[in-house]
């Protein structure tokens, strides 16, 4: 069985991506809402993400987490990660990607997304790139180019990130830069 289904041949893409935007809630997270009993907001993350902004990094690819969701917790994950652009509380992807677009001087194709419901459709059909968790619905399924073999809070964030770096044949590289730096101790990436 293949690792990767995709909607349409990458032959026919451009994977000058320059930007990478993100989803986080069924995308970083498993989509589930915990609540401690003093009824504080929770959110369970995977630590295996964090590579696929590393690596992001070590290429000089922009990052943005683009979220429904306004909560602290999302906030501080994303600080802690050093990536470049954060907005919570998003209605509108496509209005807050265009003004990413903007201000980075990019087109549409330049820009890859990973998202998982139902308000993620309309950037999916705009950016270059797109993917989405396998744990997503199958008429999101049918709007992406990659549906990833992961599901959300799995690691798909990072899934997304190496299967592009596959596609350019720019993984082994990205590996061996970071490990270069780590024996020169010259590291100031960061990967949980």
């Amino acid at each position: 069985m293949e690792k990767f289904w995709q909607k349409q041949s990458l032959k026919n893409k451009d994977l000058n991506i320059k930007l990478f935007i993100t989803d986080i809630d069924g995308v970083w997270t498993d989509g589930g809402m915990y609540y401690s009993e003093n009824g504080d907001e929770l959110k369970k993350f995977h630590t295996g993400d964090s590579a696929g902004i590393l690596f992001l990094k070590i290429i000089n690819i922009k990052t943005a987490i683009v979220t429904g969701e306004r909560t602290k917790i999302v906030e501080k994950r994303a600080r802690k990660l050093s990536i470049d652009d954060i907005y919570l509380g998003v209605k509108n992807k496509v209005s807050v990607a265009n003004d990413l677009k903007k201000k980075y001087k990019l087109k549409w194709n330049e820009i890859a997304f990973i998202g998982d419901d139902i308000n993620d459709i309309l950037l999916f059909r705009k950016v270059g790139l797109s993917a989405c968790p396998s744990s997503a619905e199958d008429y999101i399924k049918k709007e992406v180019d990659w549906v990833l073999s992961k599901k959300g809070g799995e690691g798909v964030f990072r899934e997304f990130v190496q299967k592009f770096l596959v596609e350019r044949n720019q993984l082994t590289f990205v590996i061996n830069k970071y490990l270069e730096s780590i024996k020169n101790e010259e590291s100031s990436y960061y990967t949980s």
